[in-house]
């Protein structure tokens, strides 16, 4: 007799299909408890009750107190069921909306798909002018808009930063951080000197995946550069990763120096984080989040701090790149769209969100929130509050060219080389450039993106879009 397997595709079917079982059982998000309890004589019979799922669970504790408080004191008489649901999370947005059991408010996740399906509502209809306008300069294409409608609005983000050890650096004869490309191979050559026989490396970063390219490559890139993003060059509307060659050029040669790491190659990001917080890293590059990291998962006592990633000439051409997608939409299927516009206004509270920024839960690109926020209450965070030169960018056709890709993609290839210098960097870029500039015409041509040139684009002009 013949054993049988589920395949990992029919073990997803079986979930989905459990879960939109479960969703019709138990939803609130679409009316139906509402009626009952009018049919029952409730005593809550007049609330409108609406779902709200989220994927955070970072922050759970708090939103539940922000969901309790404005169940208890709304005058709408609205009553706000707050879901967690960080696994499978796309899936479970999938299945609720074919099946007809869609949250009446939700947290934002794969904005083009979202878009091209018709999950979300047009907020642009259903919010005030006078509400829109505190997000003036912030609502850029294809991450919060859509050919001219908002469906989708920011709230926080990840802010990219060099991170270093204090000590190693004094050590070393530094009183400051570097500030170009140069002067951090310089740092990481005579902190490897100072320490190698302790265990102590200049530079680090978590080559096991692309991100250890992106990570410091994205924040210098798009600083120094004042046309270009991900490798796209927003002027000419096609990909030139020439603006990658000279922070390349940097990795290579700190690990040419010996500076780097051993084990860089097979490096995880938080193994990472480990020996930077025993003090045997001298510098790396990540985001906001890591000055929680620090507190809780991997507590240290070492002097550490963090400031602007260094450029080739310390010229600061554009905007550090700003991770910040959209936080949270409204369903174009609820029939309680207004209740959840008064939900979603309450959420962008002025105190609310500088409270949530105060208590390290995330940094705002907000600026009415930036103005007012003191400072937030976690170590090592001053580091990463906005800056003149942070910025969110336009969305860029990377993701939807990989699609289309024959090859490697091009931060394994990046990492290929500082690795092991196997062939010339123009030789890189070269193929790079080709292979992806195929690609993007491929995905123009099927319509996958409409993405295009745009001559007058200057990332000078996001400076100070988020703070001063």
């Amino acid at each position: 007799m013949k054993k049988r397997f589920l395949t990992k595709s029919t073990l997803l079917v079986c979930y989905l299909l459990v879960f939109a079982l479960m969703l019709a059982a138990c939803s609130t998000g679409n009316g139906s408890n509402a009626e009952q309890g009018k049919e029952e004589g409730s005593s809550d019979a007049a609330k409108t009750k609406i779902a709200y799922w989220t994927i955070d669970r970072h922050d759970m504790d708090y939103m539940q107190q922000q969901v309790d408080t404005y169940n208890a004191t709304n005058q709408d008489n609205i009553e706000v069921e707050m879901k967690v649901m960080a696994d499978n999370y796309n899936q479970a947005v999938e299945v609720a909306f074919a099946s007809n059991q869609a949250p009446d408010i939700f947290r934002s996740g794969d904005f083009q798909n979202y878009v091209n399906k018709g999950y979300y509502a047009q907020l642009d209809t259903l919010l005030s002018k006078e509400f829109l306008a505190k997000f003036d300069g912030l609502l850029v294409e294809d991450i919060y808009t859509k050919d001219g409608h908002v469906y989708t609005l920011p709230n926080t983000g990840q802010f990219w930063r060099l991170l270093y050890n204090v000590d190693l650096l004094e050590k070393a004869g530094f009183t400051e951080p570097p500030k170009t490309l140069d002067e951090m191979v310089e740092y990481a050559k005579k902190i490897t000197e100072q320490g190698k026989s302790e265990g102590v490396y200049g530079f680090a970063s978590n080559f096991k995946n692309g991100s250890g390219f992106t990570r410091p490559a994205y924040a210098s890139g798009s600083l120094g550069s004042e046309t270009s993003h991900e490798g796209f060059n927003f002027q000419t509307g096609e990909f030139d990763f020439g603006m990658y060659r000279d922070v390349t050029e940097a990795l290579r040669q700190i690990k040419v120096d010996g500076s780097m790491i051993p084990g860089a190659e097979s490096l995880d990001i938080d193994p990472l984080r480990a020996q930077f917080a025993q003090g045997k890293i001298g510098m790396y590059v990540n985001h906001s989040s890591e000055p929680a990291v620090y507190t809780s998962q991997f507590p240290t006592d070492i002097r550490w701090a963090s400031t602007l990633v260094p450029t080739k000439d310390g010229e600061m051409n554009g905007v550090t790149w700003v991770n910040a997608g959209g936080y949270i939409g409204i369903s174009a299927k609820s029939d309680k769209q207004e209740a959840a516009v008064k939900f979603l206004e309450y959420l962008y509270d002025t105190e609310l969100r500088s409270e949530y920024q105060e208590k390290g839960l995330g940094l705002s690109v907000l600026p009415y929130v930036n103005e007012v926020a003191g400072k937030p209450e976690l170590a090592g965070i001053d580091g990463f509050l906005p800056t003149k030169y942070d910025g969110i960018y336009p969305a860029t056709p990377v993701s939807i060219t990989e699609t289309k890709l024959e090859g490697k993609k091009f931060s394994d290839v990046f990492i290929e080389y500082i690795l092991t210098g196997n062939q010339e960097l123009d030789t890189v870029i070269e193929d790079l450039n080709t292979r992806y500039g195929k690609a993007l015409a491929s995905a123009r041509t099927e319509g996958l993106t409409n993405i295009q040139a745009n001559p007058s684009f200057s990332a000078k002009n996001l400076q100070g879009s988020l703070g001063e």
